[in-house]
């Protein structure tokens, strides 16, 4: 098996460098990667699910420190974080009911039994929080007297106990990874069939004869209009070219292969030609916790003129996609500029860019952002793999998939003697 460490290091290098292209690939490799990581981290019997966090805390920093930008790695993390504590969360309350249980068994006598305390669901909580630092849940039920125990009066039955204490504890450390794991083999097919659960809504919410409105290339988008034509749904498609990198050209050249009738458009014919659509639909990059959209750029003036005229404003997402931090959180970077030459051609503005003036800065400035931010305001509905949302629903949603204590990824600092 390879070493988790120069798998790490390869793909931090394919961070840095852009060499993964789009969220989901993103998402799903980020997974697979903290999958090898759980599964060759060697858990102690103490504290195992704050094991699991460390490591994939420690690793996680890394990968979003490398790609700020690319939000998907970081709630993947937080995904993975998540699931760690609620599987340790199951396990101990198991473990509990388990204990109230063989209590209540040893004691013959009924009116003894009507006194046993009940374990309330806070209690069990409370206890499963525990088990993230020392002492851990285990060890004090470890502690705890055995009074059905029959006494040994061997060494050789003392040998025997020890054993058994010993496969017990090797059992139980099996026994998270294992759900861990699996929990997190379901979050990568989730990842991976996220475009076909998306699309098989869209017979819901396009309709005969409609014209929808859409800017630049995104493939849920894609799979999402497709299974509607899949349906016998006739409509017809107006594509925004998405300057100055013109991703409009290749989804509308997509939809054509598939039949579907497409008109392209500028950017700037948006205002023009929103009053003959009856709905937009775009993709995202991510989707904040307030609803707000991080898109390509161009869909904040996309969805003003959606309100303008009435029309609603469709964003399409994974769960993948959705984020537990608000645009003002400083560990959120919404932004990047891209290269200037996808604006103009450095050989023709050669001498605009020439360092003449006083301070010795360039003449002229290009700036070319890659991404906008369109408010919760502007928004319709959102449709995820779970199905369509408002966006006030959406902090109700993200918090069924991230812990409070893992908003943001840092390793823990122990103190030296």
């Amino acid at each position: 098996m390879p070493d988790v460490q120069a798998l790490v290091n390869d793909f931090l290098n394919k961070l840095k460098k852009r060499k993964i292209e789009g969220s989901q690939a993103t998402s799903r490799q980020t997974a697979e990667l903290l999958r090898s990581v759980i599964s060759q981290q060697r858990v102690p019997y103490n504290n195992q699910a704050g094991a699991l966090i460390d490591a994939v805390k420690a690793v996680g920093e890394q990968l979003i420190a490398a790609n700020p930008v690319e939000l998907a790695v970081g709630n993947i993390v937080r995904r993975v974080l998540h699931i760690i504590r609620e599987e340790d969360l199951s396990l101990t309350t198991a473990a509990m009911a388990g204990l109230n249980l063989s209590a209540v068994s040893d004691d013959e006598d009924d009116e003894e039994r009507d006194d046993l305390p009940v374990l309330s669901a806070a209690v069990v909580a409370a206890a499963a929080r525990s088990t993230l630092r020392p002492p851990s849940l285990q060890t004090l039920l470890e502690d705890m007297p055995d009074t059905a125990a029959i006494p040994h009066t061997s060494s050789s039955g003392g040998d025997s106990e020890g054993k058994s204490k010993s496969a017990d504890k090797s059992s139980r450390s099996r026994k998270l990874k294992h759900d861990v794991i699996e929990a997190v083999n379901e979050l990568i097919q989730d990842i991976t069939t996220c475009h076909e659960q998306i699309a098989e809504q869209a017979v819901e919410h396009i309709h005969q004869n409609e014209v929808i409105l859409t800017l630049g290339s995104s493939r849920t988008v894609l799979e999402f209009l497709c299974a509607a034509k899949e349906k016998k749904r006739s409509f017809r498609v107006f594509v925004a070219e998405g300057a100055p990198r013109y991703q409009g050209h290749l989804l509308a050249k997509e939809l054509v292969a598939r039949g579907l009738q497409t008109t392209l458009i500028t950017d700037s014919a948006v205002f023009a030609m929103i009053s003959r659509v009856n709905m937009v639909i775009v993709g995202a990059h991510a989707v904040m916790a307030n609803g707000g959209v991080i898109a390509p750029v161009g869909l904040n003036m996309v969805a003003l003129a959606a309100q303008k005229h009435a029309v609603p404003f469709v964003v399409l997402a994974g769960s993948h996609k959705l984020c537990p931090l608000y645009p003002h959180n400083p560990e959120v970077l919404l932004n990047e500029l891209r290269s200037p030459s996808e604006l103009l051609d450095f050989g023709e503005f050669s001498d605009c860019l020439d360092f003449r003036s006083v301070t010795g800065s360039p003449l002229l400035h290009v700036v070319n952002p890659t991404f906008d931010y369109v408010p919760p305001k502007l928004v319709s509905l959102f449709i995820t793999d779970t199905g369509g949302h408002n966006p006030s629903y959406m902090y109700r949603l993200i918090a069924d998939y991230y812990s409070a204590d893992d908003l943001v990824v840092k390793r823990r600092t122990t103190s030296g003697n």
